[in-house]
């Protein structure tokens, strides 16, 4: 890292390496929150036509934000990272159906548990026409969605025998 440090900002190697910090920083979240930021912010000023990479650069920052325990700060960012997959990828393309599924994870961590469930059973079809339906992604849709459908407070008995059929589903395959 330090390599870099002497670099011009404009330098996209010591962005690079920022990012690269920010996220081996991880487990110390505090200490990776404004290097992360610092990283949006570089890929902002400097690259804004390389919106794959604020994208990336955002999640980042929401995932670190999740770990401090700001998840309504996190879900913010999540929210407008999908949208923003869904305006340049469109609905049915691998990245915008894995940022969807971090999405749901924040509604789920912040108790929005119908919109998770509603948005996990939007991306499940794409997932399995997308990827198959035995890909570990579409799998790991239908255990969120089977979760979603049990952690829900006010799940039904239909709730609990659809997630029933769901995880039975995904461990026979």
């Amino acid at each position: 890292w330090k390599m870099y440090l002497g670099r011009p900002e404009t330098d996209m190697a010591r962005c690079v390496a920022i990012g690269v910090l920010g996220n081996a920083l991880g487990s110390h979240s505090k200490e990776s929150l404004p290097v992360l930021e610092a990283c949006l912010a570089l890929r902002r000023r400097y690259w804004s036509h390389d919106e794959q990479n604020i994208l990336i650069a955002q999640a980042n920052v929401a995932s670190c934000l999740g770990h401090l325990g700001r998840r309504d700060e996190a879900l913010v960012v999540e929210r407008e990272v999908y949208a923003r997959h869904i305006a340049l990828l469109g609905v049915s393309h691998e990245t915008t159906i894995l940022s969807g599924t971090r999405l749901s994870s924040g509604l789920g961590e912040v108790g929005l548990w119908d919109e998770e469930k509603s948005l996990l059973r939007r991306l499940l079809p794409m997932a399995r026409r997308l990827l198959g339906p035995n890909h570990e992604k579409t799998l790991g849709i239908e255990q969120n969605l089977a979760a979603a459908l049990m952690n829900h407070p006010k799940h039904a008995r239909e709730d609990l025998l659809e997630a029933e059929t769901i995880l039975q589903d995904v461990v026979q395959r």
